[in-house]
């Protein structure tokens, strides 16, 4: 069978451990022998990234705003451990953060549902696609801890030498004070991420802040949401039959546990830290959850939400057949593939890429599985499976 043409390149992120093994052996049993991939390949793995002082993971980010497509594998970001395991020259920041950073983009979480694989919270029969603001509020906070009585005060100095100054607390003993940030231009984007990716995926877009209480900071957010809502993608939203929903957080807490999902939540950025553990864990598996960066020029970014799988890893250098679950990296895969063949008009493309996802939900459904899922799937598995033979029963499927 002849192998399906790319147009274009995707950026290709390898990464860090297990996830980075099992990259290897998707490619080479899922995707290779199907289609002529065309990728441009980063290194992004720890001792590559600090050998090049992160060099390769501004390149990739590059790669991927030039290219519009990328899909990256988990890698690792370094702690005191990590610096000594790898001998490393310094503590290597997040490349998640940097990529995040240079696309100005919005991650968006999306659990992969299957009918034997049960979340916690049963009325959910579509997936809740989470998306969260990545920049500001407690993340880059300023923190004081008062030691006695005194005047805790806001005071903002303009460039040309105005003050704006307000009484936060005149305080009667010790305490603790917090100062908290956003910027116009960053929220702004993440509006034009959600509603760009709501229309991309073709669902509502919900968003809630607590602007009851908090007028200004988080009504601010409400009112740029609003406005780029209202002036540049109102038309788009209403001739798709979208809805773009704004309430308070609580209520969207309590209306979320009530629905059937099939939106996209949008919330700031301590809320979706907090949401997004929920939601993944609510669905079941983290190893079953899609993670999409967007940016506001139309980039994406297609990785798994998971991490490296360290444990696992450890276990397979000690010659052991893991049972990781690969499924989540696949759709990393899956969906990557999927927008270069919307983007270049190669329908093939896409629909290979959609039939990958489909044969390996069907081998989940018929039974066959890897361990996690095997705990919680009902009914029981019927073949539990390390990840070589799963991805091999998956290959099977496809030919």
């Amino acid at each position: 069978m002849a192998k399906i043409q790319m147009k274009n390149a995707v950026a290709e992120l390898d990464g860090d451990e297990m996830t980075r093994i099992l990259w290897k052996v998707i490619k080479e049993k899922l995707l290779e022998p199907f289609v002529e991939l065309k990728t441009e390949y980063f290194d992004l793995g720890l001792k590559e990234r600090d050998d090049s002082d992160d060099r390769v993971t501004y390149e990739a980010a590059a790669a991927i705003k030039r290219l519009g497509v990328g899909v990256k594998c988990a890698t690792i970001t370094s702690n005191a451990a990590r610096l000594e395991e790898y001998d490393l020259k310094r503590l290597t920041p997040s490349p998640n953060g940097i990529i995040r950073a240079e696309l100005d983009g919005t991650v968006f979480r999306k659990p992969i549902i299957v009918n034997n694989v049960h979340g916690t919270v049963s009325c959910w029969k579509k997936p809740l696609i989470l998306g969260r603001h990545a920049y500001g509020d407690v993340y880059k906070n300023c923190e004081i801890a008062v030691p006695g009585p005194g005047k805790a005060e806001l005071v903002f100095t303009a460039d040309d030498g105005t003050v704006i100054r307000k009484t936060i607390m005149d305080m009667k003993g010790p305490g603790i004070l917090q100062g908290i940030h956003n910027v116009d231009k960053s929220i702004e984007s993440f509006a034009r991420c959600c509603f760009f990716y709501g229309l991309s995926e073709n669902v509502d877009v919900w968003f809630a802040t607590k602007d009851t209480i908090s007028k200004t900071y988080d009504g601010r957010f409400k009112d740029i949401f609003r406005h780029v809502y209202d002036t540049e993608f109102k038309a788009e939203f209403e001739k798709a039959g979208l809805e773009y929903f704004y309430t308070l957080i609580d209520d969207a807490v309590a209306r979320v546990m009530q629905s059937e999902g099939g939106f996209l939540w949008a919330c700031k950025n301590y809320d979706g830290d907090v949401m997004s553990d929920m939601v993944a864990s609510a669905s079941g598996s983290l190893a079953m959850m899609t993670s999409v960066l967007v940016s506001p020029d139309g980039a994406f970014e297609y990785e798994a939400a998971h991490g490296t799988v360290q444990r696992h890893y450890y276990r397979y250098l000690k010659g052991e057949k893991t049972s990781t679950n690969p499924v989540a990296l696949i759709f990393a895969w899956t969906g990557a593939l999927a927008k270069r063949g919307e983007l270049d008009g190669t329908p093939d493309l896409t629909a290979f890429a959609r039939k990958l996802e489909k044969t390996t939900l069907e081998t989940i459904e018929d039974g066959t599985m890897t361990g996690d899922l095997a705990k919680i799937a009902r009914p029981p598995a019927k073949h539990v499976l390390d990840s070589w033979q799963f991805i091999d029963a998956i290959a099977s499927r496809l030919t």
